[in-house]
């Protein structure tokens, strides 16, 4: 493969390379070898520190574009900050944890997923994972060149595709799960042990309503 080829799109797992970390100065990296997604990269803390709106910066730019319009202003909130909040924990977890494996986070959710069930259709791994089918091909495809997963034909029918980890994927989750877990402890270390049962059921409460009645009101 060509190293003048431009990077894959941030869902799919970097092949192994010689690099550890990205390099601000070649942002977007072209050569395919840097173990973050570009959201990660687009957050690390030299470019935060140069462009990157802060938390307060940017909800005063939305209530000033905001003002004088009717609209329901604690449900926006409570959305805006679970997207925020999702993005900064993915790009915590990819520059921690997960980048001295050249794992993305589409990629360690599909390990989480796949390890978690043993075998499973790839399907459902998708709808699981939160991600297209297309995006999990590449994903697994990725995985399964590494030999960390490997795909056989589903025996009722031969058009469906199971997945499941092998040894050397197994392997892998379970010295990086403990570690993703300490990291997991890290980024709620600011909430009390009610604060965190609080939102845990808060935000499960969302997903079953959504998941219940994905239709709009």
């Amino acid at each position: 493969m060509s190293r003048a080829k431009p990077r894959p799109a941030p869902t799919e797992v970097p092949g192994s390379g010689d690099e550890a970390a990205c390099h601000p100065e070649r942002c977007p990296c072209t050569d395919g070898n840097c173990t973050l997604s570009r959201t990660a990269r687009a957050a690390s803390p030299d470019t935060a520190a140069r462009d990157y709106p802060t938390l307060s910066a940017t909800e005063a730019a939305v209530s000033k574009r905001l003002a004088g319009m009717a609209l329901d202003m604690p449900a926006m909130a409570a959305v805006s900050n679970v997207y925020r909040a999702a993005g900064a924990l993915r790009n915590h977890f990819e520059r921690t944890v997960l980048a001295p494996h050249n794992l993305t986070w589409t990629g360690w959710v599909v390990l989480w997923v796949v390890w978690i069930w043993e075998e499973i259709e790839t399907r459902h791994v998708a709808a699981e994972a939160g991600i297209s089918k297309g995006t999990l091909t590449g994903v697994a495809g990725t995985l399964e060149k590494r030999g960390l997963v490997a795909r056989r034909a589903h025996p009722a029918d031969a058009r469906r595709v199971l997945l499941r980890l092998t040894p050397a994927g197994h392997a892998l989750m379970a010295e990086l799960f403990p570690q993703f877990n300490k990291q997991e402890a890290f980024a709620v270390d600011s909430l009390s042990a009610d604060e965190l049962r609080v939102l845990a059921a808060a935000l499960r409460k969302v997903v079953v309503g959504l998941e219940g009645n994905p239709a709009s009101a």
